[in-house]
């Protein structure tokens, strides 16, 4: 199920702003990847390359390559939207819809993809939440708001909602910035029992987080303000963090700046 990412002379564009340069990077299947770097050097806006939710935004482009395996995910006959059903996002702040049930919202992806019967939907709304550790937790009352769970289960909640539809990568925008160190905790645990399915991608402003959570590690920067974001480092995690090539992965890594 899960796929290789390969990103080749990526650039990113809002208007006439050029938000990221010249990025290329390959994103191994089965691992989580972390995005790392200071506020404004645009981790955010090259994750939602990924899966082209960039170009929702008026007067985004985007001019490079990015294939999942074999497909380029820019080639004029793809359609984003079937893009997004493969590589499925989970934001910063958890966003259940707020007008459906704990159990619509897990179905949700599943009945636009036109899945309909009964014991198909309870059999993957299940499958799901067990996924996403929040079964047991939620068993007994599907069918009340998805909104009136707590931030950390809400998040997992929507980590069900995104591995609901299968997809072959899961993106994580700071999944845990607006959580307790608990809910952080179950969230990290979550994405370490992933990624044996999934190729997983998570931007975190948390050190630990990454050295904690991911395999690899890409560290991006900013020259000043004004000017696009690049991608200075990326290696095995463990390297990143003890022995980083470049003198400023270390100065961002030990809080010199940043």
């Amino acid at each position: 199920m899960a796929k290789r990412i390969e990103v080749s002379g990526l650039h990113a564009y809002y208007g006439q702003v050029h938000a990221i340069e010249d990025i290329s990077m390959t994103i191994e299947p089965r691992s989580v990847t972390a995005f790392i770097g200071p506020s404004g050097c645009g981790k955010s806006t090259f994750l939602r390359t990924l899966n082209r939710m960039h170009e929702v935004i008026d007067g985004a482009r985007v001019e490079g390559k990015v294939m999942l395996d074999t497909e380029d995910l820019y080639g004029s006959s793809v359609d984003p939207v079937a893009v997004r059903r493969v590589i499925g996002m989970v934001f910063q702040r958890p966003n259940p819809f707020p007008t459906m049930s704990i159990y619509d919202n897990v179905a949700a992806g599943l009945k636009l993809n036109g899945v309909r019967g009964k014991g198909k939907l309870d059999e993957v709304v299940e499958r799901s939440l067990r996924g996403a550790n929040l079964w047991n937790e939620v068993k007994d009352r599907l069918s009340r708001p998805g909104a009136g769970l707590s931030g950390g289960q809400q998040q997992r909640l929507c980590i069900a909602r995104a591995i609901a539809v299968e997809p072959q990568v899961l993106l994580m925008d700071e999944p845990c910035s607006a959580l307790d160190p608990i809910s952080t905790l179950a969230v990290e645990d979550l994405v370490a029992e992933l990624k044996s399915q999934y190729t997983i991608v998570i931007v975190t402003h948390n050190m630990q987080q990454a050295a904690r959570v991911s395999d690899r590690t890409a560290f991006f920067n900013i020259a000043g303000t004004g000017k696009p974001g690049k991608l200075i480092e990326m290696d095995e995690t463990s390297k990143i963090f003890t022995n980083p090539t470049e003198k400023a992965t270390e100065d961002y890594i030990t809080g010199r700046f940043g």
